[in-house]
């Protein structure tokens, strides 16, 4: 895996500042959720609040998603139908269950869609996954193999509430910054657009083979607070893996 240097917090400073000025208009995208967890629930619920059409689903069926769809207008759908049309595919689903989901599984979005992946790998849940212990792999990147598609890593260190409760209108003194990885320019723009609009701002931490900055056990991982915090903790982050996140 490269460690590469590509990432610096100047850098990224200068590029949240930059993206944050441009991506103030709001457009209403399809966007589609795989995965209905803490994470997946609350996106579904602040991103059908802002008026973006959201497809929901889960390993159990839409039927067990009524409850949901009802609180929020989103549209249940079985798994192999939630990438179609959308601008944007949220893939939030424990790793061991990447490889599960179905063949073709983003078939039917739209050109140039983004693909964020929320994800992290828990030996203790996810059993040894080798590709990412002894291969070297960042846990995007191992996902991304698996998808067949470039992701954006994004929420993975974000606690589900805070979604709800955190967010906060642009240039606020409070407003909690996330880091974002990914290798296209154009989807983590997209993708940070979207963020911004949810009310958090973000921090650029490079590529996805940099996005071990922000996994598991780094000192961004779990981290309330702004730009500039955010940016010195994935600076000071190691490549080593924790003893608590190996199997």
């Amino acid at each position: 895996m490269s460690r590469g240097c590509s990432w610096s917090p100047a850098r990224a400073v200068g590029s949240a500042r930059h993206d944050l000025r441009k991506a103030r208009r709001v457009t209403i995208m399809k966007i589609g959720i795989i995965g209905a967890g803490n994470i997946g629930g609350n996106l579904t619920r602040r991103l059908t609040a802002l008026g973006h059409d959201v497809s929901v689903a889960n390993s159990r069926g839409p039927q067990t998603l009524t409850a949901l769809a009802e609180e929020t207008g989103a549209t249940p759908v079985p798994v192999e139908e939630a990438a179609r049309g959308a601008e944007i595919v949220v893939v939030t689903v424990p790793l061991k269950r990447v490889p599960d989901l179905p063949s073709g599984v983003l078939d039917g979005a739209t050109d140039g869609f983004a693909v964020i992946d929320t994800g992290n790998y828990h030996p203790q849940r996810d059993g040894r996954i080798a590709g990412i212990e002894d291969e070297g792999r960042t846990e995007s990147r191992w996902t991304e193999g698996r998808l067949g598609h470039p992701v954006v890593k994004a929420f993975n260190g974000t606690y589900a509430q805070d979604i709800l409760d955190r967010h906060r209108p642009a240039g606020a003194p409070d407003r909690q910054a996330l880091p974002v990885a990914g290798d296209d320019a154009a989807a983590k723009a997209k993708v940070r657009a979207l963020i911004d609009e949810l009310g958090f701002d973000t921090v650029d931490s490079g590529g996805i083979d940099d996005s071990w900055r922000q996994q598991p056990g780094t000192p961004v991982y779990g981290l309330r607070a702004g730009l500039e915090s955010v940016t010195e903790a994935l600076a000071k982050a190691s490549p080593e893996r924790p003893a608590d996140f190996r199997g």
